[in-house]
């Protein structure tokens, strides 16, 4: 039985026993303060080059910029006004892979095995068994006892020969179809639906959307809207998942001390249109959650861009993205006189909705590969695992992926330094990729001294070497340890990741409170230092105002 209430001694731990009550993380842009200190810092409001080139001085929103007040997720702008209105429309926050390109997952279980398929219980993600393909799509976990190296076997899901036609209404996988009524949740709504079909058919669970909308770490009502990196951190942080059962949609109620019914320990970011990658995704990991734009509120809604006598779907046009679906199959010859709009060419994804089964095919749509979003912003959840994976969690970072940090160029070193409790022993640790072909290295530090200052610096400099491998694509990781690693009592121990992210000059992910009012970031319940050698190090609560996005597993 997975512990989360006696974690007292970090900061993450007291937050567990509420069920990490309320520690917002902005969604928009703020300034971090350049408390002199070489790190880049962002003033609100610096807008990055069209050569994607920042100025120095700028702590960057993941992946993209946007101006002052404006609320974006990592990946694409937003301008201030929208998130989602009471209508059931929603900005779903400029929804695009937060930097990088992936392949179709990997998850694990928790003995650093992969596991597409999800019969007979949890699955990484998916439900696609390949072996009649004499295929084996499992992720590969090898190496020493000192160098684990974790890394998703492309080789094996690129000779997988896809079909031209793929629907999880005929395959076991559809997931149950959701009505958000008058209220801005579809991106809760669909975070859980993708989540639900990536545990099929092995696995049939309904998860809360209230609880999801209501019991996060931000500041939004569930009128306000959200986006995709919202559901992450609420996922990552253990804060949920729990049972619809629990905690029934739609009665303005979410009750305190439900308890998460499993652990997402990975989520991956699909690269934005490549239609091979989310297919493959659909085909062996679980539903693509995607985003649209649409007029639309409701299933009554008529709009130029939707027949309503196909059920299909096409915008093409400048608008940004306002509305969370699921793709959960594709057809690759679905006419384009399906279609309202003179298209090039056939083709559509076949996506849910959170508007109940009055819209659409008992709420189902074609949306045209033509569409001007869909395919844009994708994630995929490809790694669930049950609840007893790992007693303990450890974390500052509740509203996740907000921001980025670095020192202009595309490696840095970062570090969280927590304190144990009794019998714990290190059994993982996860962070996220900020963008493609991430090379990573995993150390601990232990024995750290409570002073700061150079005492602390060659605490940090006493690290040994965990894991190392590389990332193909940007999102969540946790990565298994061969061996679990015995604390002391009370120790203090520091994890450390070196990171290179090719391209990016702020690699290490972070959050920090934008000052608008979505989120009230707590600064006093973590300890991270970052560095751009490894040697010299800044502690970035003091000095930039952020916690660092870096999380411990252990167990008893």
């Amino acid at each position: 039985m997975v512990v989360v209430s006696d974690i007292v001694r970090n900061g993450i731990r007291k937050k567990a026993a509420a069920l990490f009550l309320a520690v917002s993380l902005s969604l928009g842009t703020a300034g971090c303060g350049q408390a002199n200190n070489p790190a880049e810092t962002q003033t609100p409001g610096r807008i990055q080059g069209p050569d994607g080139t920042q100025d120095t001085g700028s702590i960057q929103d993941p992946v993209g910029t946007q101006d002052s007040g404006g609320v974006q997720g990592p990946g694409g702008t937003l301008d201030s006004g929208g998130i989602q209105n009471p209508g059931g429309t929603q900005d779903s926050g400029g929804i695009q892979n937060p930097g990088g390109t992936q392949d179709s997952g990997s998850g694990r279980n928790p003995d650093g095995t992969g596991n597409p398929s999800g019969a007979g219980g949890f699955a990484a993600a998916g439900g696609v068994d390949t072996s009649e393909n004499g295929e084996n799509a499992q992720g590969s976990s090898t190496g020493s006892s000192t160098t684990g190296v974790y890394q998703w076997n492309r080789l094996d899901t690129a000779n997988i020969k896809l079909p031209s036609a793929y629907d999880y209404r005929k395959t076991g996988r559809a997931p149950q179809i959701g009505n958000q009524g008058s209220l801005g949740t579809c991106w809760a709504f669909a975070s859980l639906t993708a989540l639900e079909s990536s545990l099929l058919p092995g696995k049939s669970m309904t998860f809360a959307v209230d609880h999801m909308s209501m019991h996060n770490s931000f500041l939004l009502g569930q009128d306000e809207g959200g986006e995709y990196t919202m559901s992450m951190a609420y996922l990552l942080a253990w804060q949920g998942p729990v049972l619809e059962s629990q905690d029934p949609y739609g009665d303005g109620v979410s009750p305190d001390g439900l308890t998460p019914s499993v652990h997402v320990q990975e989520i991956q970011v699909l690269p934005s249109k490549d239609y091979e990658a989310i297919k493959r995704a659909v085909y062996l990991r679980g539903g693509v959650q995607s985003s649209l734009y649409t007029s639309m509120r409701d299933y009554q809604s008529q709009s130029v861009y939707y027949n309503r006598e196909t059920n299909s779907y096409c915008y093409i046009g400048n608008e940004k993205p306002n509305h969370d679906s699921v793709i959960v199959g594709w057809d690759d010859n679905y006419s384009r006189e399906n279609f309202n709009l003179d298209l090039a060419g056939d083709g559509a994804f076949i996506c849910t909705n959170s508007w109940g089964e009055d819209f659409g095919d008992q709420g189902y749509f074609y949306v045209s590969y033509f569409d001007s979003n869909i395919g844009v912003h994708n994630i995929v959840y490809t790694g669930v695992e049950p609840v007893d994976n790992y007693d303990y969690i450890h974390q500052s970072d509740l509203c996740g992926w907000v921001g980025q940090i670095g020192y202009g160029q595309e490696e840095a070193w970062f570090a969280n330094a927590y304190r144990a409790d009794k019998g714990e022993n290190l059994a993982a640790a996860g962070f996220y990729a900020t963008d493609k072909n991430t090379e990573y290295e995993l150390y601990l530090a232990r024995n750290l001294p409570d002073a700061g200052g150079g005492e602390m610096e060659r605490a940090l400099d006493r690290r040994m070497l965990l894991a190392k491998g590389r990332l193909d694509n940007a999102g969540y990781y946790t990565i298994p340890l061969d061996k679990k690693i015995p604390l002391e009592d009370n120790e203090k121990f520091a994890i450390i990741v070196k990171i290179i992210t090719p391209g990016t000059v702020h690699p290490v992910a972070i959050e920090y409170d934008a000052g608008d009012g979505i989120a009230q970031v707590d600064l006093t319940d973590g300890e991270g230092y970052l560095s751009h050698d490894g040697k010299v190090w800044e502690h970035v609560e003091e000095t930039q105002s952020c916690n660092l996005c870096l999380k411990a597993y252990t167990k008893k």
